[in-house]
């Protein structure tokens, strides 16, 4: 057995568009490009609910792993399944790598959460080591009582993009990225760009629309009922280079999240010298700052209202956030450093008598 070598389970298609599985790919290549051999195996994609049918075929996958042979798990599936990781924990050193802890997904059902938390706090004490994606994630998973040294962040890295062909003219291109569902907030962002309709501007919404059917009915509903449908395009899930299209023919990154671990969207936009509109979450005061675009509290529909209209009515203002944007651009983290901690973590997991409290050779743990 090779000894930079480990498993990567995933929940249905790698090439999925969410920005999870865009982190799993972009570090499966990165590893493999620093030597390592990265075998994915996909588990059924009913996670983070699985069916029985999906428990076991888990079960088997982890079975026919070598002993020893480190096992990374994306948290879709992770959080999901303890009793079937604690079967295997004491032969594989398992790893999570949780996008956004299931326990901290806005959701109207306190009693849901509730459960969710007990589940993946249960099935994250099998990890050897918890990874999360994003500032917030980290801070979500404080009530679940694992110990410090045990959780690690690791923040996206970013391709550089070719820059956002920017122009005088209007109207103002504007771009949503974002899977849609409730907490993504894309009915907040129509309700806000309703009271500019006399305003030059067009919406241009890219992500899935099959994923929450129902918030895709109510969205539509409401985008015709606001007379909004010239103005607006639902795209849909596109690949990854028809996105980078997008973005370079965007003015402006618009996005009203009610939670985002990181929003690596975000990031993207930002790699492409797009002045970025959207909430205080996840990583975005850090990515944005305060001069490449405009962050408002969210759920606040008069805030984000009138920060989507200053650009629109001042275009020098938009300029102003473009050069910022441009020059956040070329500081971003890139992807070869996340790697490079991953590597560190899979290499410590894989030797032998490794314990929890190890720190040997570890990237330094979240703060």
């Amino acid at each position: 057995m090779a000894s930079d070598a480990f498993d990567f389970l995933i929940p249905g298609e790698l090439e999925s568009a969410t920005g999870g599985y865009i982190y799993d790919r972009r570090l499966v290549a990165e590893l493999r490009s620093l030597g390592w051999q990265a075998r994915v195996r996909a588990l059924q994609a009913s996670f983070p609910e699985p069916t029985a049918a999906a428990l076991e075929h888990a079960e088997r996958v982890l079975a026919d792993i070598p002993t020893g042979r480190p096992v990374l798990i994306d948290g879709l599936a992770f959080s999901a399944m303890p009793q079937v990781l604690r079967a295997h924990a004491t032969r594989l050193p398992l790893l999570a790598l949780l996008h956004m802890p299931l326990g901290a997904t806005p959701d109207e059902n306190p009693a849901r959460l509730a459960h969710l938390r007990h589940i993946e706090a249960s099935a994250l004490r099998s990890a050897r080591r918890v990874i999360v994606t994003g500032r917030a994630s980290l801070a979500a998973l404080g009530e679940y009582g694992l110990p410090s040294g045990q959780i690690v962040l690791i923040e996206p890295g970013t391709d550089l993009g070719e820059p956002a062909q920017h122009r005088s003219r209007t109207p103002i291109r504007m771009l949503c990225v974002a899977t849609v569902q409730p907490h993504k907030g894309h009915g907040l962002l129509v309700e806000a760009l309703a009271a500019l309709a006399s305003l030059p501007w067009q919406l241009t919404c890219v992500g899935s629309l099959t994923r929450s059917p129902d918030a895709v009915e109510q969205l539509r509903t409401r985008i015709r009922q606001l007379g909004l449908t010239q103005r607006i395009d639902l795209i849909g899930e596109v690949p990854h280079a028809a996105l980078a299209r997008f973005y370079q023919r965007s003015d402006l990154f618009v996005l009203a999240s009610r939670f985002e671990s990181y929003c690596m969207a975000a990031a993207e936009a930002l790699a492409h010298g797009l002045p970025v509109v959207s909430t205080h979450t996840g990583a975005m005061p850090e990515l944005v700052g305060t001069l490449a675009g405009r962050l408002v509290p969210a759920g606040d529909v008069q805030q984000l209202r009138a920060a989507l209209e200053a650009p629109l009515r001042d275009p020098g203002l938009l300029a102003t956030w473009a050069d910022a944007a441009a020059a956040v651009r070329l500081r971003l983290p890139r992807w070869s450093q996340a790697a490079s901690r991953f590597a560190a973590l899979l290499r410590e997991a894989g030797t032998p008598c490794v314990t929890h409290a190890t720190e040997a050779a570890l990237p330094p743990p979240a703060h």
